[in-house]
């Protein structure tokens, strides 16, 4: 594994933006279709990391697999079929955070990372890449990001929520603590984003919660529940107070957080007293540092309502393929024009997506 001293390490971090300045400017297919970037990919060795995840409806578990595991056959396909421009892969949950002891994790990851990328290399012009990272050592996690951005040319990093850890896989580690802040400082340095994916719970969790309803693991409801805790636990715990250029992506609509900011931002004054170290509100870092995707939940009642309250600039299309199809995804978009302008759906479909990710740089 790679350590570095505090004084080697942020001084390898600030090279970061002047190296990636002097980067040529990337290519890709850019013809006013869409961009989409909640999308899954896995190797042969992972696979089965997924046990008997639902496919979508319609479809087996053997077709998900396959569908995980292809990338220039049907993939590319449904993307020519329904007007996709530009797909960015990531590992699928839980990936590297299902991968309890550190050295697994940070070889895997790098395996994973150097993988997707042979991948996609003879077709970058379609694809791009977020990597897989161990957050077991925050260091090693910054180095490996600070390596698949600039040498692989990925666009970022994608977690799936918390890094199981320990013996028996129920120590959890969360990136909102400070010992993480070695790592926020790189994303800062790289100006990338992570996105923070949803993971199945580890049984010590699924079993009390859901254990009453099983039903409800997975998209329905836990994912959700499990994420919005740590999303909302990087804001109170004051990551982005101190790190006020990280980005960070959450899918399926903001898991539900700015559907309820009112209430979220009017009970947490009352932790203000308490030693809460977040300074300003929940809202707020929607505004500056959080941006969500439409990954999976095409509701334009929603959209429109998270329009309102967060705004179009804060709001990515994306699809969540393969486990749910591309052409629902644009099957909804066609409908969008009945409630957005021409230049509201380009902002949605594409424009932020563009800002976000660099791609125009």
């Amino acid at each position: 594994m790679m350590t570095l001293s505090a004084l080697q390490f942020f001084v390898f971090g600030a090279l970061a933006i002047g190296c990636l300045q002097g980067a040529h400017a990337r290519k890709w297919r850019n013809t006013g279709g869409t961009i989409i970037l909640e999308e899954a990919w896995t190797t042969p060795d992972l696979v089965n990391q997924l046990g008997n995840t639902s496919a979508a409806l319609g479809g087996t578990n053997a077709e998900l697999k396959a569908n995980l595991l292809d990338i220039h056959n049907q993939r590319l396909r449904f993307m020519d079929e329904n007007n996709v421009d530009y797909m960015v892969l990531s590992c699928a949950s839980p990936c590297i955070q299902g991968i309890s002891d550190p050295a697994q994790a940070e070889d895997m990851a790098v395996t994973v990372n150097n993988i997707l990328a042979d991948s996609i290399s003879n077709n970058t012009m379609r694809f791009g890449a977020f990597a897989a990272l161990s957050m077991h050592n925050a260091t090693n996690a910054a180095l490996e990001l600070k390596r698949t951005v600039q040498e692989l040319g990925f666009l970022g990093g994608l977690v799936n929520d918390y890094q199981q850890s320990g013996p028996d896989n129920a120590t959890l580690l969360y990136y909102d603590q400070t010992e993480y802040d070695v790592f926020w400082q790189m994303v800062s340095d790289l100006d990338v984003p992570i996105y923070f994916h949803p993971r199945g719970n580890i049984p010590q969790i699924k079993s009390p919660s859901i254990g009453h309803a099983p039903w409800l693991a997975g998209p329905a409801q836990e994912y959700a529940a499990t994420l919005s805790n740590h999303i909302l636990g990087l804001c109170t715990n004051g990551v982005f107070d101190r790190f006020p250029k990280a980005k960070i992506i959450v899918g399926h609509l903001g898991e539900r957080i700015p559907s309820d900011l009112f209430r979220i931002d009017e009970q947490l004054k009352r932790q203000l007293p308490l030693g809460m170290p977040m300074k300003l509100n929940v809202t707020s870092y929607w505004q500056t540092n959080i941006w969500e995707t439409t990954s999976g939940n095409f509701a334009t009642d929603l959209l429109q309502f998270h329009i309102e309250t967060i705004g179009l600039d804060r709001i990515m299309y994306s699809v969540d393929y393969p486990f749910v199809a591309i052409d629902e995804g644009e099957a909804w978009v066609q409908t969008l024009p009945n409630v957005l302008s021409k230049r509201q759906l380009e902002t949605l479909t594409r424009g932020v997506a563009i800002q976000v990710l660099g791609l125009d740089r």
